[in-house]
């Protein structure tokens, strides 16, 4: 580390300690997110007041956030919830902030600038820079308008490629710290999820390129691609299960038009396989959210394929993917950036993925019952998080409903065929109620 570095070290006391009472703090993201600094923010809660950070899908459950005692000193904007933000929310200490996440960055901007900005990154190199590493979905634009940049840097976290490089110059503050990167361990497939990932994966050609997210349906597509050759990947999370596909051989990005060879996205989020192979690993390109995301930039590469789940779908397509009624569970994430940018691919498809039925609690008896996910209208509140205009595909366990260019009684007619035969006539009785059908 040159003297120049050295002299921009601090403890994680002193970053701190520069944060001021109405300040606005923006976080990195995921497993981007500067650990030790998030943990210890709360200890300044007696020499400040109205500090708001604003992030997305932080993986520690800081106590800055969660215990209530520390709601006059911080409250925090999300991007996208977890379990801790949704637990926080019924404090007063959140709010969501409705977004596409290709625009997540540019519109916040638009509203206020960052007083401080907060984040990870690989160590300096010989020449002074660092990487990002895990994120560049806002983090490197928020850099850049913020007063005050403080990074936490780190051995264990990769050094990724892209356009997430960043010179020492450029910062304000360092913390050294040695942690090991969280991971997100693969979710294994139960039975619904192989027979959804089954019915996808026959739809995918070789050659074609994959957007794809996380959790066990997206896992089950993955293991069901093994016999593909040729895959590409522009996608906004980087997986461990997309990892798989290139070590098998499956993924060479050879038939993209853009970024030929490369495999694109905006952040990564795994198992510790996957750091170690992406790191100092150029066939990664982790790049600007705002590009990589954006409708217009997905469609540019050929035969792109976008795979997201919901939560529910109404007769008409309407998918509520973020929220339960009017609560808020998840967030908007780029589902519709990359549904939309699919389709206007060259022989591009998009598809939603969502298991025929949930267990839920029933509110008058306290018993849990099977309700159908494919639902006549949204429950009250809901959110539409894919607008009915946008839906291609939809996939359950009982088959695949192709929506594009379909009416609304003929989109009645095939979400009534993928839902669980226990559901499909009263489905069907409601729909004459609403007039759908006849």
């Amino acid at each position: 580390m040159s003297k120049e570095e050295h002299a921009k070290v601090v403890k994680v006391e002193e970053a701190l300690a520069l944060i001021k009472s109405n300040d606005v703090i923006v976080s990195a993201m995921a497993v981007a997110e500067p650990r030790e600094i998030v943990r210890h923010l709360h200890t300044i809660a007696h020499q400040v007041e109205n500090v708001t950070v604003t992030t997305c899908l932080p993986f520690e459950p800081a106590d800055y956030f969660n215990d209530p005692t520390y709601k006059d000193s911080f409250k925090m904007a999300g991007w996208f919830y977890t379990a801790s933000m949704r637990k926080a929310q019924a404090h007063g200490t959140m709010s969501f902030i409705p977004n596409h996440l290709h625009l997540a960055g540019i519109k916040r901007l638009d509203h206020q600038k960052p007083d401080v900005f907060i984040g990870t990154a690989s160590p300096p190199d010989e020449h002074g820079y660092v990487s990002l590493s895990l994120s560049n979905v806002y983090e490197k634009r928020m850099i850049e308008a913020a007063k005050t940049v403080i990074l936490e840097i780190n051995e264990n976290f990769p050094r990724t490629f892209g356009d997430l490089e960043l010179h020492v110059s450029d910062i304000d503050y360092l913390v050294a710290t040695d942690y090991e990167v969280p991971e997100l361990h693969s979710t294994e497939p139960n039975e619904k999820d192989w027979k959804i990932g089954a019915l996808i994966a026959k739809e995918i050609n070789d050659g074609d390129c994959l957007q794809l997210g996380i959790g066990g349906i997206p896992n089950a597509v993955a293991y069901s691609l093994m016999d593909k050759k040729d895959l590409g990947i522009h996608t906004e999370m980087f997986t461990t299960g997309l990892m798989e596909l290139i070590k098998a051989g499956v993924v060479t990005g050879k038939k993209k038009q853009m970024h030929s060879g490369k495999h694109v996205a905006a952040f990564a989020m795994g198992t510790k396989a996957l750091y170690e192979f992406i790191d100092n690993n150029p066939s990664v390109l982790i790049l600007d959210g705002h590009w990589t995301n954006d409708p217009y930039t997905i469609a540019q590469n050929d035969n792109q394929v976008s795979i997201n789940t919901t939560i529910e779908i109404d007769l008409t397509g309407q998918c509520a993917s973020e929220t339960i009624g009017h609560l808020q569970y998840s967030g908007t994430g780029g589902q519709a950036d990359t549904a939309i940018g699919a389709q206007k691919s060259k022989n591009g498809r998009s598809f939603i993925a969502l298991y025929s039925t949930a267990m839920v609690k029933n509110k008058e008896t306290g018993e849990r019952e099977e309700i159908s996910k494919i639902v006549p209208f949204l429950k009250p509140g809901a959110t539409v998080s894919l607008s009915r205009n946008d839906v291609d595909y939809v996939v359950t366990e009982y088959g695949i409903a192709s929506l594009r260019g379909t009416s609304v009684k003929e989109r009645v007619e095939r979400l009534v065929a993928i839902a669980h035969p226990k559901f499909q006539e009263e489905l069907l009785e409601k729909a004459r109620e609403l007039g759908y059908v006849m």
